[in-house]
This record gives C-alpha cells, structure tokens and sequence, in this order.
C-alpha cells in the first residue's frame, strides 16, 4: 500500500518483553521487562528499531541470571545461598516495599523529554530515536507518592497532569494530583521540570487502609474527575505480603458490595465540589474523554462487574489454546455518565437532576448525595484512544481495540459516540495493539488523519505488521511487515518529526 507523504515522525511503544531470566519465570505477562520498539516513517519508507528500557532491575536481573526484583504479580527472594541475617534484614525491609522500575506501561512527554512510565514512582529518560536509556527520575523525590499513574494528561500550555496515592505520609493516605511545567525558567537551566512540580489539590482517601486502585482520570476544561473506586489495595496485607510469600497483587481486592465515587476537582479553585456523587461497584482501567455541557459533567469510560481482566493475564493461563479457553467473566463496557454540577436544590428526592438528552439519570437521595446511571454506548472495547485535541471537550469518535469475552483483541474499532455507529477492521490470525490516531496537517474534522497499529499473528506462518488505516473509512492505506518476533505491547504515541530532536542536538 501506500503510506500518506505527509507521514513523518515515530510511533513509540512500550510493553512487556521478557518473561524468562536464566532458569525463573514471572508469573504474569504484565511483569515482564519493559521492551521499547518504534515504527519511524521517512519519506514514505517505515524503519523499525527495538530495545530493552536498560532499568536497575533489568540489569539486576541480568546479572544475576534468574529474577531478583519483585514485579506486581511476581514476588522475588534474596539468594538462598545468603546467610541468615541477610535473609531476615530483607524480610524487615519490604514493609513499604521499594517498587521496581521496570518501566513497562505508556510513554510520557515533558517538554522536548519522553520518558517510559508505569505505575510505581519511578520513570525513565529515553531517546526517542536511539532507544537508550537514559536517567532515571524518582516521583517521591519532589511529591510525596509511592505509586503514580501513567496515563497522565496534557493541557495547552504543555503542563503534565497527574495522580498519584501517598500511603506513607503519617497514616492520612490520600490521592494527590500534582502538575509538571514543559520547561525551567533560564536561570534555572541545571534543574529539571520536576524541581517545579507542583501540588494541585490532594483528595483524601475514604479508607486509610485500602486506597482505592486506578489507572487512569479524566479532565476537562475547568475540572479534573477521579474515580475512587471499590478495588483496593490491603496496605496491612501488602506490608507482610513478602513475609508471606505472596504477591502484590493479591493484595488487590475487589469489593463488591460497595459504591464508587465521583470526584470532581474544580482547576481554578483546586477544590473539590462538595455534592456527593455516585455509582454502583465497578473496576475500570481506562477513561476514553470527558466535557462539559449546560451545567453537566459528561464522562466516558471503559468499566467492568470484576476484576477478572487482570486474573486473565497469568502466564499459566497464557498457553496455546489461550483463545478458546479463557473468557472473561465481566465484558468490557463503555459507559457515559452524565452528573449535574447545577441542578435545582429544591429538587424533589427521587427526581433524576439530567437535563440532557440522554438515558443516564442522576437521581437525588434523600441525605443530598446523587446517585448516577449511566447511558451504555457499546460493548467490548478496550485501550481507548481519541483525538486528543478533543482531549476535555465535546468529542465524535473513539478508536480501540475490540475484545468481546476474551482478553485478546481481535479487531479494531470506531465508534461514534454520538451515533454509536461502528466501524471494524479484522483479519483472521491477527491480534491488533492499542490504535493510535494521528491527524492530517490539514485537518479540518475530527476524523481527518490515520489510525497506526501494531498487529501480532497467531498465525507462525504470518509475519507481524504495522497496520495503517484511513481514521474516516478505515479502510487499508498500507502495511509494513517486519521480520522479527513483534511482543503484544500496551501503550505508546505517536511522536511528530518536528518534536523529535536529531542526534546533534
């Protein structure tokens, strides 16, 4: 096929690569060592390029031939060979363990910097075109956090927004969202960005044992939306999870008898709106967009009954007949709440406060809280991208990957929210990555530009290619099949040639 000529610049993703190391075996797939790889497009050729994120636990690892730092689903020991004391101090050590930096999740912008992100509060430096790794930054160093999310957001200005939960900070646990200017006044040229983080707001957790788990949040124009939501984490069960051989995430638990929260934090005052707004249990990962409209908060995200996404992702589970034997017992469901910030305070209790049009309903309780509904836009879709122009405001599409009741994806989708229309593509063998929406120099809708996709094959015949379709038909401008053994990844970004500084500079 052919590639559109204004296509210049990098695809930039990140996963998990390795899942062996001398004679031991992480026991989940999203432990692995974090393996970097780019698709760079120049004057209508694609040139391919993959690496290890050279982390202290990668070359921990190495060197020890066999795994020696703790990942979320595997816990490490210390060498059997070493004495006693030394085993017994290390026990002692893991209470508020020291995370792994084995940056395997997303890829984050700071400035002219990219950094390979996860959701520990480490991040590493990277070379965009080289693929080394660089230095490594500490969150807890400027904020007081011990984990953070990567998916963070971006404004027009080029500030990182981001949340992370501070466990430690005198038993008053709570979820913190701070913001990273793009650059450093002059005079400060040997500080970095993170010397000026900032604190936005911080909210605190309903239970100061078990803070609630999350992957990502929303925003837009004039607020940030956090949802707390019933799967926790057991800080009691964490701190002796070590001493019990168990790992990290057992310490996740899924709390279905209670509710989920909305939090909405307004930017300009940095406080939190006092209604107190709800829904029933759900587990979510990703937040697709969010906007305002009459006085209303509407939010899209991706939510499930359980948590039996993350059970799926087991390597013993990962066999040959993955496929057919493993079905998830929740479906993925892309959900729009619709939550009235303005409503009539003489509201009668029982009346739903929506004023749109729209089959979510907000309905009022008798204590003055809402408890929320959702509309259901569709089923079965997962890793979410958008148009991120639209990123806070009123949006048509999103593209993701297809899943129905298994863990893989299978196709590719768009869906018009507005509509629910949906386009696919599919093609038999073929397991496609997060899709990657990149627009036209000239674009003048929404969906005007390309969607780029890294696909696998089950098929060991088939080799693996980077899809490229146009984002308003979605039919096939081109593919470029590479020769090498391509990982399922999860995250990434399309990184335009104008942002990516050459070798001499």
């Amino acid at each position: 096929g052919q590639l559109p000529t204004w296509l210049k610049g990098m695809l930039l993703r990140n996963g998990p690569g390795m899942h062996t190391i001398g004679d031991t075996k992480y026991n989940h797939w999203f432990d692995g060592l974090a393996l970097l790889h780019t698709f760079t497009f120049k004057n209508g050729e694609v040139y391919y390029r993959s690496k290890y994120l050279r982390s202290d636990t990668y070359n921990c690892n190495i060197e020890a031939n066999r795994i020696v730092v703790s990942e979320f689903g595997t816990m490490a020991y210390p060498d059997p060979c070493k004495n006693i004391f030394a085993k017994a101090f290390s026990y002692l050590s893991h209470t508020i363990p020291e995370f792994t930096d084995n940056c395997l999740i997303n890829i984050m912008k700071s400035g002219d910097d990219f950094y390979a992100t996860s959701e520990t509060n480490f991040i590493w430096k990277i070379n965009p075109q080289t693929l080394e790794t660089l230095e490594k930054v500490d969150y807890s160093k400027y904020v007081a956090v011990n984990v953070a999310t990567s998916h963070p957001h971006y404004d027009s200005a080029g500030n990182i927004l981001n949340m992370g939960t501070s466990i430690v900070d005198k038993g008053k646990t709570k979820y913190i969202l701070f913001k990273i200017p793009p650059s450093v006044p002059d005079k400060e040229r040997k500080k970095s960005c993170f010397n000026h983080l900032e604190v936005v707001c911080s909210i605190p957790s309903r239970s100061l044992l078990n803070p609630s788990y999350y992957h990502s949040f929303g925003i837009t124009e004039n607020y940030i939306i956090f949802i707390e939501q019933p799967l926790k984490l057991d800080i009691v069960k964490m701190a002796s999870a070590y001493i019990r051989h168990m790992s990290w995430a057992s310490c996740l638990v899924y709390h279905k008898e209670e509710k989920t929260w909305f939090h909405f934090v307004d930017k300009k005052t940095k406080k939190e709106v006092s209604t107190k707004f709800y829904t029933d249990a759900m587990v979510l990962f990703h937040h697709i967009n969010a906007y305002e409209e009459d006085g209303h908060i509407i939010f899209d995200v991706i939510a499930y009954t359980d948590n039996s996404l993350y059970d799926m992702f087991y390597l013993k589970k990962l066999t040959t007949d993955f496929e057919e034997k493993n079905k998830l017992t929740s479906t993925p469901t892309c959900k729009r709440f619709v939550v009235p910030l303005q409503y009539d305070k003489d509201a009668k209790v029982g009346s739903n406060l929506v004023r749109l049009p729209s089959t979510a309903t907000a309905i009022k309780e008798k204590d003055g809280s809402i408890f929320c509904q959702p509309e259901i836009l569709c089923e079965g879709i997962e890793l979410p991208r958008i148009n991120y122009d639209y990123n806070g405001k009123k949006y048509k599409y999103v593209f993701a990957t297809e899943v129905q009741w298994r863990p893989v994806p299978t196709k590719i989708a768009k869906v018009n929210v507005q509509t629910k229309e949906v386009l696919r593509w599919e093609e038999d063998h073929c397991w496609p990555s997060e899709p990657i929406f990149v627009p036209s120099p000239d674009a003048r809708e929404e969906d005007d530009g390309i969607v780029l996709t890294c696909i696998v094959t089950s098929d060991p015949k088939k080799a693996p290619f980077l899809l490229v379709l146009d984002a308003k038909t979605f039919k096939e401008l081109g593919r470029a099949t590479v020769d090498v053994e391509l990982h399922l990844d999860l995250h990434g970004m399309f990184i335009p040639e104008k942002d990516v500084k050459t070798e001499t500079e």
